[in-house]
This record gives structure tokens, sequence and C-alpha cells, in this order.
């Protein structure tokens, strides 16, 4: 066996397999090794340890694998069978199943755990809704000492893309129990949710939050929906012209060594872009044949090329020996032994300068070094524009809004989860749109009639949060951004069917944009929950303003949704105010009588408008009904 034993072959091979695998990630991740290893599934971070199932509808489990892979899901004691398609993609579709669990589900290999079948809220908005719960725990010391593994949590990784929707999440999210040892990986909301929903129904309950703080509502709306906003919209032509116009016509095609340059035009290296009239601001490919010395053939050698600027790539018949960022260094890189070979050999070069100024400096050393002899590389150079960015500048003043377009987050983190069957949404977003409150309803409007198709359920039920109370109390009636946005929340519940609304301004902190309360609101959405999601019989709202009837100096004030009657927490009603002609509103006195509220002020002779807790911080105001459920904020003119 000429010294060579049984281990050292062992040993040679598994070298090869490392070095080709290193190449592997070097040139782009691509799979050196794939076939000898077998066909790997893969899955969505979703299908994982701990997850919950919805109840009582199809399921879909789907994933990843190569073409024609045959792929097998075990769940419950069925099994069902389906195999990728051409372009890698799979499912299966589980019947309805009953709550329970913990169960096993196996897929081809794999094999995910712990996994339960109960009621699944998605949960989409801004910071209040991923209001991280160990900010709660000293208000709520129940949380730390939580052992609830009955519920489950699993926070969508963030990610924003106007340019399309992606199909799969970003990072690697898990879900999480609500045992002591996880409870801290939830968001507050999600966590008193669902403790009121598995109290009363004892099912298993997952909580699914796509949440990013300090995020507009566009950003969660496809641009299908956004029709109505242009400004909002992505010009989706330019943005692929654009992208064709930066695309490199060369990658992996012009450093091959074999690659026929002939049509290529010719130019004097070294030398700059503007001496030889190249007008790109971009990237420009050099190419250059010659023949070596036999004592070179095979053997390692030293590829000197002087200094550029700004970005080189370079390869040695298609071999990449090396790259340099930017102007300064000199450019030394290593040709392997075995690249260089007898006859005609290459050298590539792919100079990029995106400000447009391109330059392989004089007086510098351009040459391929041996232990015994050298090429010089100076001299005439075939070149051809691998991309110009100036060809997308164009395009590029079309996409001026791309930063302030919206559908970057629905793109991201909610068109992957699609296939995740849930029980209804929970909405808790609108601090950002408050200085854009005229718009918010429609907006609004879209995202529900936007994530029911997404889903494939036109009655998705939906329920909203209204904006808690925020700011300073103001001494005199004023106009509010927040309460003109809690308008715009509360139409979109009484005009858009399957909704209900949690009315919160007595759960917020004057000085905190983020309460700690969320089990107040928790308690409150949980209401509406009962009553458009479980079908219960009970009151989930407050009084809602239905019309007036002006007598004198007296507003009289309707209601509906005034459940067993009218009542009122405190002494007295606080937080009316009441304007004449003039439109100058003033605290007004206001009193319950006859299933009614009757408004008044000595200083407002001839009312004809009255205002709800009307502003940022309408705290006091305490209009309810007997149920102790607050009438939502309200004004009787369109001023």
């Amino acid at each position: 066996m000429n010294g060579i034993t049984i281990i050292d072959k062992i040993k040679m091979e598994m070298g090869k397999v490392a070095r080709r695998l290193c190449l592997g990630l070097l040139f782009g991740g691509m799979s050196c090794v794939g076939n000898e290893a077998g066909a790997v599934i893969k899955l969505p971070s979703l299908v994982g340890d701990r997850m919950v199932l919805q109840r009582g509808t199809d399921l879909k489990i789907w994933g990843w694998a190569d073409p024609g892979e045959k792929v097998t899901v075990r769940f419950r004691g069925a099994h069902y069978y389906t195999e990728a398609d051409g372009q890698g993609r799979w499912h299966v579709l589980l019947p309805p199943q009953q709550p329970g669990g913990p169960f096993l589900m196996e897929v081809n290999e794999k094999v995910i755990r712990d996994v339960l079948v109960g009621d699944v809220f998605l949960c989409g908005g801004q910071s209040n809704q991923e209001n991280p719960i160990e900010r709660l725990v000293e208000k709520f010391p129940e949380i730390p000492v939580s052992n609830n593994h009955m519920i489950r949590h699993f926070k969508v990784p963030y990610q924003d893309d106007v340019r399309g929707v992606k199909e799969n999440l970003a990072g690697s999210g898990v879900w999480h129990s609500a045992t002591a040892s996880e409870v801290m990986n939830w968001t507050s909301l999600a966590y008193f949710f669902a403790t009121e929903v598995y109290n009363r129904y004892k099912v298993p309950v997952g909580m699914l939050v796509s949440s990013k703080g300090g995020t507009d509502i566009e950003s969660w709306i496809s641009q299908e929906y956004l029709k109505d906003f242009p400004k909002l919209r992505v010009d989706r032509e330019a943005l692929e012209a654009a992208a064709e116009a930066k695309r490199d016509k060369g990658t992996g095609k012009w450093n091959r060594r074999d690659f026929d340059d002939s049509a290529w035009d010719s130019v004097d290296v070294p030398g700059t872009w503007r001496e030889t009239g190249i007008r790109v601001k971009g990237s420009v490919w050099y190419r250059k044949n010659f023949r070596l010395p036999s004592s070179m053939v095979g053997r390692h050698a030293k590829l000197y090329m002087g200094r550029m600027s700004d970005c080189d790539s370079v390869f040695v018949n298609g071999t990449f020996v090396g790259t340099t960022a930017y102007f300064g260094p000199p450019r030394k890189y290593d040709v392997p032994a075995g690249v260089l070979v007898e006859g005609v050999n290459n050298v590539t070069l792919k100079l990029t300068a995106l400000n447009g100024n391109g330059e392989i400096v004089r007086d510098k050393v351009y040459k391929l070094k041996g232990d015994d002899d050298e090429v010089e590389l100076s001299g005439v150079w075939k070149y051809k524009v691998g991309f110009d960015r100036a060809e997308a500048e164009p395009y590029e003043q079309r996409l001026a809004n791309l930063r302030h377009a919206g559908s970057g987050l629905y793109n991201g983190m909610i068109y992957p989860v699609r296939n995740w069957k849930v029980k209804a949404a929970i909405w808790y977003q609108g601090e950002n749109n408050a200085g854009r409150a005229g718009e918010y309803a429609p907006l609004l409007t879209s995202l529900i009639a936007d994530w029911r198709e997404t889903w494939g359920w036109p009655e998705m039920p939906f329920l909203l949060v209204q904006l808690p109370n925020y700011m300073a109390k103001q001494d005199k009636p004023s106009d509010s951004g927040w309460a003109r946005l809690r308008e715009a929340q509360f139409q979109v519940s009484r005009n858009v069917p399957h909704t209900a609304l949690a009315v919160t301004y007595d759960a917020g902190e004057w000085n905190d944009i983020h309460p700690l309360d969320k089990k107040t609101v928790a308690r409150r959405l949980f209401l509406g929950a009962r009553k458009i999601v479980y079908g219960e019989k009970v009151a989930a709202s407050g009084p809602i303003y239905k019309g007036l009837e002006t007598k004198g100096n007296r507003i009289i004030l309707s209601f509906d949704d005034a459940g067993r009657g009218l009542s009122c927490r405190g002494g007295r009603l606080k937080h009316f105010a009441i304007a004449g002609e003039d439109r100058k509103f003033v605290w007004a006195d206001a009193v319950i009588k006859g299933g009614k509220v009757v408004v008044s002020s000595p200083e407002v002779e001839h009312p004809v408008a009255v205002r709800y807790a009307w502003s940022n911080n309408p705290e006091e105001a305490n209009l309810c009904n007997k149920d102790g459920l607050l009438a939502s904020p309200f004004r009787t003119d369109n001023w």
C-alpha cells in the first residue's frame, strides 16, 4: 500500500470533504456534501417544540426539502404523505383536531415534542403589544411564580422589507410556555390574555405575537391593500428596473478561465476610468490571458496587483484569490499550487467604484511572480462594464418614498405566518399614527380586510385596543390627536363586522406611553372575545353615543348598549364639554336622567355640540353602564 494506511486514507478523504465544505461556504453557502449526507427536511421555526395548533380546523404543516424528496408527517396516530415540488416546497393538511396534549409530531427524521392543540391568537401592533413581561413583575408578583404549561408564546423575529413578501421568518424564534423558568420570554398583554382564556375554557392557548415598537399601521398592511394611499405604495416597475440595472452581469460567468472575451473592448492597464472614457458608477471587469514559463506551471505564485480604487476581486483561472474593499492597501494575493496550468492562463479583475472614480494606479507592480520566473501583467487587457448604478438613478427617483412606504412588516412578519391557523387577531397600535388620525380609520379597515384575505377567513374576529390615557391633564377642553385616533378606532369597531373594542382610557399612565396595567386591558379584550369569538351572551361594551336633542340651554344625549342602564363611577359625571356656534368648548355639568345624559353650562346659552373624554388624558371620564364598562370617547360635532 506504499506506506499509506487505511487510517491515512480516511484522514485524507475527511480533509477533502472539509475543504469542499469551506469553499462552499465562501461562495454563498452552496452544498458540497448534500447528496452524500442525505436530504434534510427544513421546517419553519413555528413548527417546533411546545407549539400550539388551532383546534377544530384543517391544519397546514409545511417546509422545504430537495425537489422530489418524499415527506411523511406523523401526528396522533395518523400519518400523512407528500413530496417536495420542483422548487423544494412541500405541505400536508391535517384534519381538524380536538384540543389536548402534549403530543409528538414527526416529520421524517425530525421530532417535534410537547405539541398542544387549543386556541391560537395572532397579536399585532407596536410597543404596547410587545411590552416585555419582565417590566411588570413588581406590579404583578404572580408573574415570577407562574406555573402554567398549557399556555404558550411565540414572538415573531423582526423582519422589515418593503421590496416584497418573505416566505419564511427571520432568525430562530421558539415557543415558550408560562412556567416560571420561561415566562420572562413572554410579552405582557399576551400573558394576561392567555391566562384569561385558559382559566375560563380550560383549553391550551397559543399567543403568536408579531409586533414591533415605534411602527406605523401602514407597515403592517400589504401593498395591495394600500391602493388608496399612493404615497405609501412602492413603484414595483421602478423597483424591478432599478434592481436589474444594479445587477452585475458578470457575476459567476466572466471570471471563468475559458470565457470568450473576444468581443470586449481593449484598454491599457494601469490607468483611470476617466482617461479611458469609462463613464460608470459601478463595476468594470478586466481580463488578461497569458502564457506561463514552464517553471511556474502547477506551482504556488504571488500575484501583485498594485493599488486600486475602490474595491477589487481577483480570480486566476476562475479561482478566487483575493479581495480588498477600499483604496489604500497594496494588492498582494497568493495563487495556490495547482491553479496555474500549461498553456493559456487568465487573470480576471472585477473593479468596483460606486462614485465613478475607478482607477488602477500607475507606477505600481502588476505581475505574477514564481520562484524563478515572473509574468508582466501591465499592458493591454480586455474590459466590459458589469453594472452602472447611474442607469438605476432615474428609477431611484421614483423610489424616493421607499423609506416611508408601507408593507415592510407585513412582508416580513405577517405573510410568513399566514399558514398558521388562529382563533382571532388582537390589534394594539396607534400611538405612532396619532399625528395623522384622519387617515387611521381607512387604514385600520384595510388592515383587517387584508389579514382576513391573507388567512382566507372573511369573518376572522378582530379584538381592538383603544389608546389609553397619556400625557398631562389639561385644565380646559382642547382638541387632541389621541382623542381623534380613539374615535377612528371606535368607528372601525362599529362599522366593520366581527370586531370588538376594549376601552382603556383609565388604564394608562400620564407620564409613560407604555403603561404597566396590561391585566385590565387583557380582561376587557377578553370580554370582547367571549362575545364575538366564543359566542357568549355577555355585555362587552359600555354605552355608545347614539344621538342628541337640544332643549333650550341643554343637550340631551341618548345611547345604545347601555345594558342594564347608565351609571357613573364616583359621585358625578366628569369630562363632558359643551360648545355653542363659536365652537369654544367649556367644561359642562352632566347628569343621568331617564336613561339619558343631560349636558349644560351657564357659559353656553345656545349649545350645539358636546364632547366626552375628548383629550389626550381623559382618565377622570366616568360614564359607564351598570356592568361597569366605560363609554367610548365621542363627540357630536364634525369640526
